[in-house]
C-alpha cells in the first residue's frame, strides 16, 4: 500500500499545470522559478534556478541521472481493428518489457482498462507487442491492470525503432505534441527512460560551469523511469539503475567530510539509497531496485534534493518528508506543508516543465 500523503489535500488549477516547456514561454531553461526550503532554520525563499550556485557551497556535491528520454508512446492496433497507444516502460530480465495500454483521448492518451493477456497487437514498421500478464501479477492472470508484462517482437533494436516510430509521453496537461529534444536533460547519455527524469531539465552548460568554478562537485548515475501512475497513483515499481565506484567513492568523501549530497531528483535519491548500507556508505551496484522510501526508512545517503512540485497523492512526497528530517528539518511534514502552501499561492508550476524545489540545511 502506498504510504499516506504528508500534505493536505488540494485542487491543483489548471493555470499551475504547466502545459509547454519554458522555452515555449521565452525563458531559458534555467530561468523557471525556485522554492528554497532551507530546513534548519524553517525558512522558504523565492529564487530562480539560475541563481542555483547562491544556495549552494563549495564542497556540496550534486548527483545526477544520466538516463536519456525514449520515444516510448508508440500507435499500436488490434486484431478487430481498435487503435490504442502503448507505452514502452521498463525492459526486465530476460528481455521482456513492462508496458502500459492506454486509448486515444482528445488530447491525449487516456487510461484503457479492458486489456487482456494473450493479446497481439500491431506497431508501426512491422513490429508486434504481445500482453503476457498484469503487472505485478498480485491475483489472477485476467485482473484488469492498468500496466502489463509484454513481449516486444521488432524489425531492430528498441531505442532506434523508438526513435523511428514512437513520441514523447504525454498527458492531457500538455495541450499539443513537442520534439524529443524538449524532453532530454543536459546530462542524458544512455536512452532508456520511459518519462524524463525531470529534476535536471533547467540545468544549462553555462549554469554547470558557473557551479564547478565555484567548487561544487556534479557525479552521474543512472536510473531508467518507468511510466507514471498518473491516474492510479500506484508506488513506484521495480526500475533499471547503475552505480558506478566513482560515484560512490565521491559520494563516501563528501559524506566524511561532512559536506552535503544533494539529489537531483526522487530518481537519484533511489538509486543511490538502493546501494547504501546502513552505516552511510554506498557500494557500487547494478540492477533492478524497488525501493519506497517511506517514514519507516530513514535516508542514509542523501541530505539535500532538488525536484519539481508534485500532487498531494504522490508517493514522492513521502521520500520528500525524509529528505527534509535527513537535512536537518525537526519538523519535516510541518515544513512540507507549508513550502506547498507557499507554492500554490505564489503561482509555481507543476510537472515536467515546471519550476523547482531545492531542500537543503543552511
Amino acid at each position: 500500500m502506498a504510504p499516506a500523503s504528508v500534505v493536505e489535500p488540494f485542487g491543483l488549477p489548471k493555470h499551475l499545470e504547466a502545459s509547454e516547456p519554458p522555452e515555449a514561454r521565452g525563458l531559458r531553461r534555467d530561468d523557471v522559478r525556485l522554492l528554497v526550503s532551507r530546513v534548519d532554520s524553517d525558512s522558504i525563499a523565492h529564487s530562480r534556478f539560475s541563481e542555483l550556485p547562491r544556495w549552494l557551497a563549495p564542497g556540496d556535491l550534486l548527483v545526477v541521472n544520466t538516463s536519456g528520454t525514449l520515444n516510448a508512446a508508440l500507435e499500436a492496433t488490434t486484431a478487430e481493428g481498435e487503435t490504442l497507444a502503448v507505452h514502452i516502460s521498463t525492459r526486465l530480465p530476460g528481455n521482456f518489457w513492462v508496458v502500459e495500454v492506454r486509448r486515444p483521448g482528445a488530447v491525449a492518451s487516456l487510461p484503457y482498462r479492458h486489456a487482456r493477456p494473450g493479446t497481439t497487437m500491431a506497431l508501426r514498421g512491422g513490429g508486434r507487442v504481445t500482453l503476457l500478464a498484469p503487472y505485478p501479477l498480485v491475483s489472477e492472470m485476467h485482473a484488469q491492470s492498468r500496466l502489463w508484462m509484454a513481449v516486444l517482437e521488432l524489425p531492430e533494436l528498441p531505442v532506434p525503432y523508438l526513435e523511428r516510430f514512437g513520441t514523447p509521453i504525454r498527458y492531457n496537461y500538455v495541450t499539443r505534441p513537442w520534439p524529443s529534444s524538449m524532453y532530454q536533460t543536459i546530462f542524458a547519455t544512455e536512452p532508456g527512460s520511459a518519462e524524463m527524469p525531470s529534476a535536471a531539465r533547467p540545468f544549462t552548460p553555462e549554469l554547470i560551469t558557473r557551479l564547478v568554478s565555484r567548487g561544487i562537485q556534479i557525479v552521474p548515475l543512472l536510473l531508467h523511469t518507468g511510466v507514471a501512475s498518473l491516474e492510479d497513483h500506484e508506488p513506484p515499481y521495480e526500475e533499471y539503475f547503475r552505480v558506478t565506484s566513482e560515484t560512490v567513492d565521491r559520494v563516501n568523501a563528501v559524506r566524511r567530510a561532512g559536506n552535503r549530497v544533494i539529489a537531483v531528483g526522487t530518481t537519484v535519491v533511489r538509486a543511490l539509497e538502493t546501494v547504501t548500507d546502513r552505516r552511510g556508505i554506498s557500494h557500487p551496484g547494478e540492477g533492478w531496485t524497488d525501493l519506497l522510501i517511506t517514514p519507516e526508512r530513514e535516508l542514509r545517503s542523501v541530505n539535500g534534493l532538488i525536484t519539481g512540485f508534485h500532487e498531494p497523492h504522490a508517493t514522492h512526497l513521502a521520500m520528500i518528508e525524509q529528505v527534509i528530517a535527513a537535512a536537518g528539518g525537526d519538523r519535516p511534514s510541518l515544513h512540507l506543508e507549508r513550502a506547498y502552501d507557499e507554492a500554490l499561492r505564489e503561482g509555481y508550476l507543476w510537472h515536467e516543465f515546471g519550476d523547482s524545489h531545492l531542500i537543503v540545511s543552511g
